[in-house]
């Protein structure tokens, strides 16, 4: 097997030869590195980041979030009003903008691409961002009417999430199953022009385009392209930026980042807001963790605290709750390291320690199937492993590739998952993964609760923040004390911009970090 020290030159020498080529034809092109991508950019068919990152560029919202992910702010819509009774928005569009095909925005292309977001041969993901609609309509070109069955507090907040996004539905009805893989036409900052699955997509400026959020001093896009690179090994991300081979990247490795922030090469930008949780989800009516003594002696018997010191070098907070958020947990909670309790639940439940050290019931082992995607994942879930199999459980890994990994995940073929994921609340990070209706995905564990599903709907209806957290706070409690999730850490976001581009902000939405990247701009 080739060893790191023996690829890394190879992989060095072929970024190297790509990013040249680019610049000596695109000298204002920018190359963004990352990780992990999706299997798709259509957005009301994604939840992943990699989709976001794209997105957030290539089209607009008809709101958009400030940097402290709790301000919405104009996007499209150039001004709003909200009924006294929460059950109606009223948008004023934005005269003068265009989708990149040239094709002016009206607002009928709002209508109908929520119209397509709820549609169910859609089959779309994330419909309970939009509220309980009752009706959406177009009086006039540049109007949007947003009716609700139901208060929505969150809803002006959801409506910056990469699933508003404003499409052209013209070309996604044309296009059918290729839209979002070989074409999308939207309203953004930049074009999409290509994608090359597993390698890069590439972006181009969208002439003409000055209807930028606010929270950028300048509404307009500042280079001419932009190329979203996959480079899937740190080490090499790391150095192609430190060289000049590319300028920007929010994958760092958690090791280089106090250098980092001394470095004269880069610039480093922490997110100021973010709210983005490590965790393995349990398929809570799997056999072997359908018992919640099993998956609170899981969660006892990982040392949080050690793996994130290791894995993050401090970076992260070992994680005692299962959101990032400040909503109190009713209730006591599985989420602390206890080894000798682990054992007497998992001894309890009738599992009993063979010969080997694994335990077993009525002649099955204790041997659960978790799911993942590649990546930085590894080194995580091989802590986890180690720490399970000393109290007796032999944790199976098989991770996948990102643009493969989204079907996987889909699917009832595990017991257990890893994930991480952003939000930007309490109630966006619950109602995503726990409403009983976004099971098989991105409800994975299978959590069918009326009464879970009843505090989320209250919630959401609630207008006062003190009193939506409280019913928030209800669900999180029956959550966490099911033990239906092992949380690990609540990850920190650092954006590195090489020197030869102004400082870039991080901004945490949906962890993209450039969100429109209406500030990348040279030197």
């Amino acid at each position: 097997m080739l060893s790191l020290r023996t690829l890394l030159p190879c992989l060095l020498v072929g970024i190297a030869g790509a990013t040249a080529s680019v610049h000596a034809q695109q000298p204002k092109t920018v190359t963004i590195l990352r990780e992990l991508e999706t299997d798709r950019y259509d957005p009301h068919r994604t939840t992943a980041r990699g989709a976001a990152e794209v997105l957030f560029m290539a089209g607009d919202t008809l709101m958009a979030l400030d940097y402290d992910l709790k301000t919405p702010v104009p996007s499209l819509a150039k001004s709003y009003a909200v009924s006294a009774d929460g059950l109606t928005y009223t948008f004023k569009l934005r005269e003068g903008v265009s989708f990149c095909s040239g094709k002016k925005l009206t607002a009928q292309d709002v209508v109908s691409s929520y119209k397509r977001w709820m549609d169910p041969q859609t089959k779309a993901l994330d419909r309970w961002r939009a509220g309980q609609v009752d009706s959406i309509t177009a009086p006039d070109p540049l109007t949007v009417v947003y009716k609700l069955k139901r208060p929505y507090g969150d809803l002006l907040r959801q409506m910056a999430t990469h699933g508003h996004t404003i499409i052209n539905t013209e070309q996604a009805t044309a296009m059918g199953a290729d839209y979002g893989v070989k074409g999308f036409d939207g309203t953004g900052p930049y074009c999409f022009q290509s994608w090359t699955p597993r390698n890069e997509v590439v972006l181009t400026r969208h002439e003409g385009y000055n209807w930028g959020p606010s929270i950028y001093a300048d509404p307009k896009p500042k280079v001419d392209r932009i190329v979203w690179k996959i480079v899937p090994e740190e080490t090499t991300r790391l150095t192609a930026l430190q060289t000049g081979q590319a300028e920007l990247t929010r994958y760092l490795p958690y090791y280089a980042l106090s250098e980092l922030q001394k470095s004269k090469s880069v610039s480093l930008s922490k997110a100021s807001a973010y709210n983005w949780t490590f965790f393995i989800g349990f398929k809570v009516d799997k056999d072997l963790v359908a018992d919640e003594k099993v998956r609170q002696a899981i969660n006892l018997a990982v040392d949080r605290k050690t793996l994130t010191e290791v894995i993050t070098f401090r970076s992260a907070r070992s994680a005692t709750s299962m959101l990032a958020t400040d909503t109190p947990t009713p209730g006591k909670t599985p989420f602390r390291f206890d080894p000798k309790r682990a054992e007497q639940l998992l001894d309890e439940a009738g599992w009993v320690k063979g010969s080997d050290g694994i335990r077993t019931k009525n002649g099955v082992r204790l041997s659960p199937l978790l799911y993942g995607i590649s990546g930085y994942w590894k080194d995580i879930l091989e802590a986890v492993q180690g720490d399970l199999r000393r109290v007796g459980i032999d944790l199976r890994v098989q991770l996948f590739d990102s643009t493969v990994a989204w079907g996987k995940l889909a699917t009832q073929e595990f017991d257990m998952f890893s994930m991480g994921y952003g939000y930007a609340s309490t109630g966006e990070g619950l109602s995503l993964y726990f409403i009983s209706t976004n099971v098989p995905t991105p409800n994975r564990m299978n959590w069918k609760d009326p009464e879970t599903d009843q505090w989320l709907a209250a919630g959401d209806a609630e207008l006062d923040a003190k009193k939506a957290d409280a019913e928030y706070g209800q669900a999180l409690g029956k959550l966490s004390n099911a033990a239906v999730w092992l949380p690990l850490f609540h990850d920190s976001m650092f954006l590195a911009a090489s020197s030869k581009l102004k400082p870039v902000r991080a901004h945490g939405l949906e962890g993209t970090a450039v969100y429109k990247g209406l500030d990348i701009e040279w030197r």
